[in-house]
């Protein structure tokens, strides 16, 4: 069965501008969409009026709003929707585990909304094992010209993050777009060189031509499988948030990856991916790798 592309709505602006590109996303790729509100009545243990009815309504209006947005512009799309009855974050989390991605809304440069208020967003890029998109609320109405680029972000050995670079070719046959592999790099520490390393830098010509070979080792498989994405490699030195943004002027999309193993206190976003949702001017795909 085809994984529909799964977007979540709250009724902020932020939640359809991610609903727009969901279905755009949706159209480009060929894939159903599925529409979701998260909502589980819980009554307050406070003195004020509790109407499940009207809760449960305004639920339905919120979705409702949504889906009647999108059914307008895009009326051959295969859409379906759902009012999930259950907390915003576990409701995204189990939906994003069946779907080909999940998109949601982030407020612009600041904290990202997520799904309703405060860290739920946060929450759910954190832990989902599927592909989560943040877009931002001018990126719903702003449709780019082509000839853009996806960019993406490569780093540790040619083997790494296969899943994040094969998200962004995917991501950019679809939309008739570039992709252009970024990989930044540093000068290791004093105690970090060690025979082995700095032979392999040698025989590379130097440090920076180590590095691009090993992006052009990354790249090569997929370039092998998208012979018609044009591909530019862009190998830098600096951090690798800083590298990333700076290559932005002409990005659709941003690409990064997060470990997908836990840590000791629990999930993380990552330094990489945390800059990029809080700085990128476009939507970024925060990609789970092992």
């Amino acid at each position: 069965m085809t994984r529909a592309i799964v977007a979540g709505v709250d009724g902020s602006a932020e939640s359809l501008a991610a609903v727009d590109w969901a279905a755009r996303e949706a159209v480009a790729r060929g894939v159903p969409l599925h529409v979701v509100h998260a909502w589980l009545w819980q009554p307050l243990d406070v003195p004020v009026v509790q109407d499940r009815e009207t809760q449960a309504a305004s639920a339905d209006a919120v979705l409702r709003e949504a889906v009647t947005r999108v059914a307008g512009r895009y009326p051959d799309l295969a859409l379906t929707s759902e009012v999930v009855q259950d907390t915003p974050v576990a409701g995204l989390l189990r939906e994003a585990e069946r779907s080909r991605m999940l998109v949601l809304g982030s407020r612009g440069h600041g904290a990202l909304m997520g799904f309703l208020l405060g860290s739920y967003g946060q929450q759910v890029i954190a832990a989902s094992t599927r592909p989560v998109v943040s877009v931002r609320a001018r990126e719903g109405r702003e449709v780019r010209p082509a000839g853009g680029e996806v960019v993406v972000g490569q780093q540790g050995t040619p083997q790494d993050g296969d899943a994040v670079l094969g998200f962004a070719f995917e991501a950019a046959a679809a939309r008739g777009a570039a992709v252009r592999a970024v990989r930044a790099w540093t000068l290791p520490p004093i105690y970090a060189y060690s025979p082995g390393s700095m032979r392999l830098a040698d025989e590379a010509g130097g440090l920076e031509p180590f590095e691009s070979k090993a992006l052009a080792e990354a790249l090569a498989p997929w370039r092998e499988r998208y012979p018609d994405v044009p591909v530019t490699e862009h190998v830098e030195i600096g951090s690798a948030g800083q590298v990333l943004l700076s290559a932005l002027s002409d990005a659709e999309l941003l690409v990064v990856g997060r470990r997908a193993r836990r840590g000791p206190v629990g999930t993380r976003i990552g330094s990489v991916a945390h800059a990029a949702l809080h700085h990128a001017p476009c939507p970024v795909a925060v990609v789970p790798h092992d």
